[in-house]
């Protein structure tokens, strides 16, 4: 995350029911919470206008409603609905550092407090699609719509869609292929199953011994996720061959042309430039 001003709240006091013991659910106690918002004050700051930024009464009193409106098991429930929330419901908001403090918590030792501290934010991710069987156009269309529609992600940026030869040297059905930029709530596991399953619903059958360059009713590939590395078992990011793909390069152009890479240290619109070249190259 680019750094970013700050909005401070220190030691918010609010008497809500979370907790594991059903005495805490029925006699309640108090909590307090601290929270730094991450957000961008400086025009607010040259004009001294309020619209211009976030008003932190509101935020103070929203946050008290909040923790009262439902009780929790767990204060880690608390605070992530609580973080979840105040992010959807203030847009100038780009991330916030939450505690919630316990102090009253039923401990039979000596304690001062106990407290659970999360950071949440909007990331920054890229994704490709493509279709090359079936209706592809609309199979993807219908894949934006709900990804555009998902509560958790906001700001989608769509590239136009261009005609692409597989992948591979395989043979199969020309792609339709394009990009998107966008920003999520979703952790990278989370963003993934959820594009799983809209590649599911629109026909695809993953299998075990599934063709990496085989024929996809759609596919849809987290490419970048704000400056993240993550190598995993269900998961690589950035996404290993981008840079191979004049797919995927190209119309991620459009959207996002001085994106960089956090490997290749190097931008979208430098990849595709290189990924040109070498073309040219190959042909001579």
């Amino acid at each position: 995350m680019l750094h970013m001003d700050e909005i401070r709240i220190e030691e918010l006091k609010v008497y809500a029911y979370h907790g594991v013991f059903p005495e805490e659910n029925k006699k309640g106690q108090n909590f307090y919470i601290n929270a730094v918002l991450y957000t961008d004050t400086r025009n607010a700051g040259l004009e001294d206008d309020l619209a211009l930024s976030t008003d932190y009464g509101e935020v103070v009193q929203f946050i008290s409603d909040t923790m009262q409106e439902k009780a929790y098991r767990l204060i880690e429930t608390a605070a992530e609905r609580l973080a979840e929330a105040v992010l959807l419901t203030f847009p100038r908001i780009h991330a916030i550092d939450l505690e919630i403090r316990k102090p009253e918590a039923p401990i039979s030792l000596p304690f001062s407090s106990v407290s659970v501290k999360i950071n949440r934010g909007w990331k920054s991710v890229c994704i490709a699609t493509g279709a090359n069987l079936g209706d592809k156009e609309n199979q993807i269309c219908q894949a934006v719509g709900q990804i555009k529609d998902h509560r958790l992600i906001r700001n989608v940026l769509e590239s136009a869609l261009c005609r692409s030869v597989p992948y591979g040297n395989v043979e199969q059905p020309e792609f339709i292929n394009g990009a998107l930029v966008l920003e999520t709530l979703m952790r990278p596991e989370e963003l993934l199953l959820f594009l799983q399953e809209l590649e599911r619903q629109a026909g695809r059958v993953r299998k075990p011994t599934e063709d990496r360059w085989g024929p996809r009713h759609l596919d849809l590939d987290i490419l970048l996720y704000d400056d993240i590395i993550l190598d995993s078992k269900e998961l690589t990011i950035p996404h290993p061959d981008m840079h191979n793909r004049d797919f995927v390069l190209r119309p991620l152009a459009q959207l996002s042309p001085f994106r960089r890479h956090p490997l290749l240290l190097k931008t979208v619109k430098q990849l595709l430039a290189e990924l040109c070249d070498q073309y040219i190259l190959g042909e001579e």
